[in-house]
């Protein structure tokens, strides 16, 4: 079975540095080789890749319900803007090597690789890349909510046809933007379902997105979030005040709206409904980084360096209730969701 996992929407072969016109591509690889050299990962069809990942779920253990949180993951990673390819690789690694490897392994991680630009200055052409990007996003994950519709039918007719493999989603920086826009659009596509949960947990790390984009609570319409609440079982948007980039990312767009990843979940109500859904809720990784930490932006991906956020991020993957989390300190007090007393 493979160890690296990549579905790379640049051009140049896997590799370049603009969007590929046809779609995105598929490749593997093992843990021998340098894998910012794109000649080192194996490119191979949607339908082998899908084979393989198949492949690779069955080998998953079969587990009772009472065991859920030790299910395995079959998790898409999405990294931010300002990475070129060896960048990406490098942010997968490190999520794969941190979570996804050895005795407590989430399961199989997968990097989505997008031409995002290198400067912040060029964000309003990288937020137009980057909806084309979602698209290509939005064309794999309608394939796969396909496969777990096909798969809830088999198993209400035979529940050892059950799928041994949780869907999440782990996103950094604009990577929250490509993957909102990408399950906004899966969910058009499918006739704005309500009762299928495509992701069980996504992952918002310093989220370059508005703070206020569930705001349309539990209504159905066309709010930004609307994708994400309604295909996601629970989202989780970590954020720090400390983070230097995205404010400067408030400052040079969005004016009237803070990050979701600098200050948390916009609280407010709004046309007499709840900010957010239920299945959202946020969490303050401040006081998890070091006191002269330069990167705060990018430091939630130094796992070796900050266990306690590693520890978090692996509990919140294995679906441990929020108030248990914050019960147990492995997060802030600070956190908060709308039932929250």
């Amino acid at each position: 079975m493979p160890k690296y996992w990549m579905i790379s929407d640049r051009n140049a072969g896997g590799a370049g540095t603009e969007r590929n016109a046809n779609g995105p591509a598929y490749f593997v690889s093992d843990s021998k080789r340098n894998l910012h050299d794109i000649g080192n990962w194996d490119r191979i069809s949607f339908s082998q890749f899908r084979k393989a990942i198949t492949e690779a779920c069955e080998t998953f253990p079969d587990l009772p319900q009472d065991q859920q949180e030790e299910e395995k993951h079959l998790a898409l990673c999405v990294h931010g803007y300002n990475s070129g390819f060896a960048n990406s690789v490098d942010f997968y690694t490190r999520v794969s090597n941190g979570l996804f490897s050895g005795p407590s392994s989430l399961g199989v991680c997968v990097l989505f690789t997008w031409p995002s630009k290198g400067q912040v200055y060029d964000y309003l052409a990288d937020r137009a890349g980057a909806r084309m990007c979602a698209n290509d996003l939005a064309d794999v994950l309608s394939k796969l909510y396909n496969v777990l519709a096909r798969n809830q039918t088999a198993t209400a007719a035979d529940p050892s046809k059950a799928c041994k493999a949780k869907v999440s989603i782990i996103a950094h920086s604009m990577g929250n933007f490509v993957t909102q826009m990408a399950l906004f659009n899966t969910w058009k596509r499918n006739n704005r379902p309500l009762a299928t949960s495509l992701v069980n947990q996504l992952l918002m790390l310093a989220a370059d997105v508005d703070n206020d984009i569930f705001d349309s609570g539990e209504q159905i319409g066309d709010g930004d979030g609307e994708g994400i609440a309604n295909l996601t079982y629970r989202v989780t948007a970590f954020y720090s005040g400390r983070d230097p980039v995205l404010g400067v990312s408030a400052g040079l767009k969005h004016f009237f709206k803070r990050r979701l990843g600098r200050s948390g979940l916009d609280r407010a109500a709004g046309n007499g409904h709840a900010a957010t859904p239920d299945n959202v809720w946020d969490t303050d990784c401040s006081e998890f980084f070091a006191s002269n930490e330069g990167d705060i932006h990018g430091a939630y991906f130094k796992l070796d360096q900050y266990p306690a956020v590693k520890k978090l991020m692996h509990e919140v993957m294995r679906g441990v209730d929020r108030g248990v989390l914050v019960h147990q300190q492995l997060a802030s007090a600070k956190s908060w969701w709308p039932n929250k007393v």
